[in-house]
């Protein structure tokens, strides 16, 4: 049996298998950042391959980490116990579910945070903004303190109130986070920037102080060192990465997520970078989550290669699940995956090319059996 589809002890649950939902992004909440009612279903439905790992699309700690519109957040009594009905139909299902805490930093809607009153103007490490956006105000220790706060905060929401399983710290892509670890954006000479280590301090305290809020073996950080989304994109990652990924081994964490060079934003490319550095760096600490445009082959392939380097690795599926809510079921019976409909990805608050892709045959008649 391959690897891939072998159990694995995954911070104080285990896994059936070693597939993943990856966190997506999909604009299914309400004006008040609500998720709306069939999120449930869409959740319920990647949890139907029982002992299955869900990663949700981020989600907004508190108004003040930045806005999008139709985005979810984890602040309101309603977004909790709309988040709660979720946990309780993937528990139904036999599988565990993750919530993504996200702060945008630089990349929020500041029309957004005008319309609902929550600021005026867009924060990050520096006044260092996106191009053609408005210039970013730099933190100051009281902020990112309060900022350290609020994730934690959000963690135990997440975890004590909502029953999520555990938590995911978003450290990658461009948001707030990476706006830190990354010198194309963190020009600060204080003790949040200038160095290698006083740049991946934040990350590292965000992560410790999650972690002292739910328990390290609940917690996790999803990290990019390639990604150039958002204008991001130091010139040499490896000195950056190594450093906080060796400090993450510390924390025994549930697992690292790391967001292969072949992703950036949603756009695939290729290339002949990779990850094995960041896994040598990190030791086999925890699982380590892999996402990046992996295929039914190239997903066994790599659970195969890190297994025999003496690593654990989760490949992570994000477009394939969105039209295979059955995926790891077709992945291991050599199923073909039914098409995605990218127009469909993005589009607020509708049903269509959310809810509505098909299982396959023989996972339907399995379940009715």
């Amino acid at each position: 049996m391959s690897t891939l589809f072998s159990p694995l002890k995954l911070g104080r649950h285990e896994l059936a298998h070693r597939t993943a939902l990856a966190p997506l992004t999909r604009f299914r909440a309400d004006d008040n950042h609500v998720p709306l009612p069939f999120v449930k279903e869409y959740y319920a439905q990647r949890g139907s391959v029982p002992g299955t790992l869900l990663i949700t699309e981020a989600t907004i700690i508190t108004p003040q980490a930045g806005l999008y519109p139709n985005v979810p957040g984890i602040y309101t009594p309603a977004q909790i116990s709309a988040w709660r009905e979720i946990t309780d139909a993937v528990h139904a299902r036999g599988s565990l579910i993750y919530l993504q805490l996200w702060a945008l930093g630089r990349t929020a809607s500041l029309d957004t945070l005008k319309a609902e009153g929550v600021q005026d103007h867009l924060v990050s490490s520096s006044a260092t903004p996106l191009e053609g956006a408005p210039v970013p105000t730099p933190l100051t220790e009281e902020g990112i303190q309060a900022y350290i706060r609020d994730f934690a905060l959000a963690a135990k929401r997440a975890v004590d109130e909502a029953g999520f399983d555990g938590v995911e710290v978003h450290g990658a892509n461009g948001y707030l986070i990476d706006q830190f670890i990354q010198d194309v954006v963190n020009k600060r000479t204080d003790g949040w920037g200038g160095s290698v280590e006083k740049r991946g301090r934040f990350a590292l305290e965000v992560t410790k102080a999650v972690a002292e809020a739910v328990g390290a073996d609940r917690t996790a950080i999803r990290l990019s060192p390639y990604n150039t989304y958002q204008e991001m994109g130091m010139a040499d990652p490896v000195p950056q990465f190594t450093y906080i990924v060796g400090e993450l081994a510390k924390l025994g964490l549930a697992y690292l997520h790391v967001v292969g060079p072949r992703v950036t934003g949603s756009t695939t490319i290729e290339t002949t970078k990779d990850i094995d550095w960041l896994l040598k760096a990190y030791g086999n600490a925890s699982p380590v989550v892999l996402c990046g445009g992996f295929s039914d082959k190239t997903a066994v392939e790599a659970a195969e290669k890190y297994k025999g380097e003496g690593f654990d690795v989760v490949v992570a599926f994000g477009r394939w699940f969105i039209s295979n809510p059955d995926l790891p079921f077709r992945l291991k019976e050599g199923i073909e995956f039914a098409p995605y409909d990218r127009s469909t990805f993005y589009q607020p608050k509708v049903v269509e090319g959310y809810t509505d892709y098909k299982f396959s045959e023989r996972f339907a008649l399995k379940a009715a059996a």
